[in-house]
Formats: C-alpha cells, structure tokens, sequence
C-alpha cells in the first residue's frame, strides 16, 4: 500500500482536509480541526499515525509487530502502523476507526456541519 491510496481513501471520507502544519513531510488529515491521520511522507517503509481505543490497542500492539506506540504523540490513543506486512483491510479499518472516534469527539454542531458536506 502507498502513501497515495492511503491519501484517496482519507479524502473520501467526509469534511477530511490535508495540510502540513508541523514541515514540508508529515501529512496530517483532518475531520473538521481535528487529527485523524498522520503520514510521513519521506518515510521508508511507509508509516501512518491514527488514533485508536486504547483497549484495541493493547491487542493491537500484541497481534502486530508493525504496530506500535506513536512517537510524539500520546500512545495510549494513538498507534504507529507501517504498513508493510499488513492487510490493506486492516490499514482500512485502522484508518476507518480513526476517523470515527475523531468525528464523535466533534460538537453536535461541527458533525452537523460536517455530515452536510
């Protein structure tokens, strides 16, 4: 799997905007203001962060080599998934998952706003 599936599929889904607020390499995908996704872009193998219920991340962590802690992020909530080796089902619903706990993190008003997009 590519950086550029991984970004189609992110922009897809709904109110999701891209930008580069942190350098020129890290990708961070939004739901309204909030992250959902980040993605080096230089990096090799290909990495992604997304957010992640922490209990399914415990399990996560002990199933997968590839997946593990965020670096610079808080790791009870946020996962570092390279992608190499793993299923592009699993990447999808890791990425799936992500945006769905951002979304319901969103006021009323701002999933309104979103879901009129």
């Amino acid at each position: 799997m590519d950086a550029n599936e991984i970004l189609d599929y992110c922009l897809a889904k709904r109110g999701t905007t891209e930008s580069f607020p942190f350098d020129n390499e890290t990708l961070v995908l939004k739901v309204d203001t909030k992250m959902f996704l980040l993605m080096g872009l230089e990096r090799q193998p290909l990495a992604i962060n997304v957010k992640t219920d922490p209990e399914w991340s415990a399990e996560l962590r002990e199933q997968y080599p590839q997946i593990t802690g965020a670096y610079h992020m808080n790791k009870t909530h946020w996962n570092s998934v390279t992608t190499d080796g793993l299923k592009r089902d699993l990447i999808f619903k890791l990425i799936d998952h992500s945006y769905d706990l951002v979304f319901k993190s969103l006021t009323k008003k701002a999933q309104i706003a979103v879901n009129s997009l």
